[in-house]
């Protein structure tokens, strides 16, 4: 009996790329012994991409619109294409093709081998600088180390997840997502299909540096409670050594008596302020995503979707 496959991408300010995107998934879904739907979520985009995406819909009945109401960002997109989805396998690739379309049958095959994850690990990064390529890698190490999971190392959200993995994720409701995070989390039988990366075929990225931030914070303060224990630690080492330095400038004092050291004192008292505002900080970011999840809003606000001749809000 043939299979389902659902395709999500996710576009935000893609109107370069999404014809040859288009093109190029058609024919490799096309190629498949398989049926498949094509699910593009319009994450608010302030070009043509919109337009452009519902030209496709209208004459491709494979084709599915969904359009969020303003940008509610990458992963509140992915999302909103999860639940949509209806396939027996579901797989996640950015518009951009950096990540090559032509590895989803590949995944195909694997998925029917057993695998329920299949995702996809770079061996290598084409036409991104210098700091890009060092920061992702010490990010990943710092993840790994941080994480109470195991998250795999250079890997992003391209991958290929069973029916049963995406359901077990649409009923994820956090609101700061880190999907990656999250499929890692959920289990199952998972395997790596490596890959070079491209280059873009057009336009800009879509996550600089600050969206990078704050998906990597997302990342460590969702899967680990670490830094808190790292503060710890700090805030114990450095009052035992505050200890020891006034018991040091106690006996010089009451030796020579001389007050000279008030500025190591001074120098002290900076360091350990400096640390409890730091590890104030880092409660901060915790209570911050708690708030998040106390307010209970949803996770993105879809304006319409359009599926075949189906109009559906």
């Amino acid at each position: 009996m043939s299979k389902l496959i659902s395709v999500v991408v996710p576009l935000y300010n893609e109107e370069e790329v999404i014809q040859e995107s288009y093109r190029r998934l058609s024919q490799v879904l096309s190629s498949l012994e398989e049926d498949y739907e094509l699910i593009f979520v319009n994450d608010g985009s302030r070009d043509r991409t919109f337009e452009l995406a519902r030209e496709i819909q209208q004459k491709d009945a494979r084709v599915v619109l969904v359009d969020f109401a303003r940008n509610f960002g990458h992963q509140m997109a992915v999302s909103a294409g999860l639940e949509q989805a209806r396939g027996d396998a579901v797989v996640i690739i950015d518009a951009d093709l950096q990540d090559p379309p032509e590895l989803i049958p590949r995944m195909v095959e694997m998925w029917k081998g057993g695998a329920e994850v299949v995702y996809g690990k770079r061996v290598s990064r084409q036409g991104e600088s210098f700091f890009k390529k060092m920061t992702a890698f010490c990010y990943y190490r710092v993840l790994d180390a941080l994480s109470g999971w195991k998250i795999p190392k250079d890997t992003g959200d391209f991958r290929l997840m069973d029916r049963k993995v995406a359901d077990v994720m649409r009923q994820m409701p956090e609101h700061n997502r880190f999907l990656r995070g999250m499929v890692a989390w959920v289990g199952f039988r998972q395997e790596p299909i490596e890959f070079v990366r491209e280059e873009r075929f057009a336009g800009v990225t879509k996550y600089p540096l600050k969206k990078m931030l704050k998906l990597a914070s997302d990342g460590i303060v969702s899967f680990s409670g670490k830094p808190f224990g790292i503060m710890r630690w700090a805030g114990g080492a450095l009052s035992a050594a505050g200890l020891i330095l006034l018991v040091v400038l106690l006996i010089l004092w009451a030796v020579t008596g001389s007050a000279s050291g008030w500025p190591l004192a001074m120098g002290a008292t900076l360091l350990v302020g400096g640390l409890n505002l730091f590890a104030l900080g880092i409660c901060g970011v915790y209570f911050e995503r708690m708030y998040d999840e106390l307010k209970g809003r949803p996770l993105y606000i879809v304006r319409q979707v359009y599926r075949g001749s189906e109009e559906a809000l």
